[in-house]
């Protein structure tokens, strides 16, 4: 509700300011303002989907899963806000989604959406990655190490990162480190330098060179330091049904392997097939399986490796940079400016259908209670 809140205002600040000046709107993620945008400016929207919120409500998505039964009350929440995402999402004159998958996953549930989604990679800033490293950084000694590595990159995006104020975030930190015990593999926590997050206490922490080693909201150095690294082996991208996932492509740019889970985003990002064009491996989330596929990776020859790494960093570039980003919704946005004028008369007669839809739902559940 306070994303939709925060959106309409800053909507309602800009059409009463400077909207009439631009040709074109872009909407990313959240679609409430869009049929605002069109009625009172008449300029065409462009609405970049990441991943439908209705999906999301009631936890992970899993494709071809069943949505488990939630409350009434959880349901008479949830019905307007999916229908306002649905209707809103519509009225974009060009829909964009971040992935195939997503494309794909959208158009099944929103059953009123007649639009063909175009797939616009997420594009992310290449030189970033392979920037120099200061190796006299505290942060960066707190991670470098000569100890063949896999390197697993998870983000917190809700949270903005690992917060000991989250039980979610508790929990899970706490079942990776009984997990690790239970393995019988030594361990460590740490945060960098400059992090506000104090280290809960645990147990049997071994300060140098542990086996695993927990490191809660790792900075940008030291990102580039672990995916730069030569004792870096590979890259374990664990999540399923990612919408898009952009850790595989932070490997591949930095030339590394890639492990990841068979279904979503990565399906698209990582070539698993044929053998002479591969990037990483796509295995089901078995540990058994993964087992089999890490030992693969560890195994290859110096020339298989080379080979890997340079056809996942010449995919990453082509595909996902901000320059391959940037052409893409130029384009679109073309496209869309092309098509003239918004027609007003029409937007507004569907506000008034709308209108007239909800009080004649108002009035029957009225009746009923009445």
């Amino acid at each position: 509700m306070l994303a939709h809140a925060r959106q309409l205002h800053l909507t309602s600040r800009l059409l009463c300011t400077s909207a009439q000046r631009y040709d074109v709107f872009f909407v990313d993620q959240l679609s409430t303002c869009i049929p605002l945008l069109r009625m009172f400016c008449g300029k065409r929207v462009v609405f970049y989907c990441h991943f439908p919120d209705k999906l999301l409500a009631n936890g992970a998505y899993i494709e071809g899963r069943r949505v488990r039964n939630i409350s009434i009350l959880r349901f008479i929440y949830r019905f307007p806000m999916d229908w306002l995402e649905e209707f809103t999402t519509t009225q974009a004159d060009a829909i964009l989604a971040n992935s195939k998958f997503t494309a794909r996953v959208t158009k099944s549930h929103f059953s009123s959406l007649r639009h063909q989604l175009k797939v616009v990679y997420p594009g992310i800033n290449i030189a970033a990655y392979i920037s120099p490293i200061d190796s006299s950084d505290p942060d960066i000694l707190q991670v470098a190490s000569q100890r063949r590595t896999l390197l697993s990159l998870n983000r917190l995006v809700l949270a903005g990162g690992y917060d000991p104020r989250l039980e979610d975030n508790i929990q899970t930190l706490k079942s990776l480190i009984k997990l690790a015990q239970s393995s019988g593999l030594t361990y460590n926590v740490i945060t960098p330098s400059r992090s506000h997050v104090t280290v809960p206490p645990f147990p049997s922490i071994t300060q140098n060179e542990p086996d695993i080693l927990f490191l809660l909201n790792f900075t940008t150095s030291q990102r580039s330091c672990l995916l730069q690294a030569q004792s870096t082996v590979a890259l374990l991208y664990t999540p399923a049904n990612e919408h898009f996932g952009i850790g595989p492509v932070e490997g591949m740019i930095c030339g590394l392997p890639i492990l990841a889970c068979d279904s979503g985003g990565p399906t698209e990002s990582i070539v698993n097939q044929p053998a002479e064009q591969r990037t990483g491996l796509l295995c089901s989330p078995e540990p058994s399986v993964w087992a089999e596929a890490l030992e693969e990776i560890c195994n290859l020859s110096d020339t298989d490796r080379k080979a890997l790494s340079q056809r996942a960093r010449d995919r990453a570039q082509r595909l996902f940079g901000m320059e391959a980003m940037a052409k893409s919704l130029e384009e679109v946005l073309q496209e869309a400016v092309s098509m003239g004028p918004v027609s007003r008369t029409r937007m507004w007669l569907v506000v008034l259908a709308c209108l007239g839809l909800l009080a004649a739902l108002i009035i029957r559940y009225g009746s009923f209670s009445g």
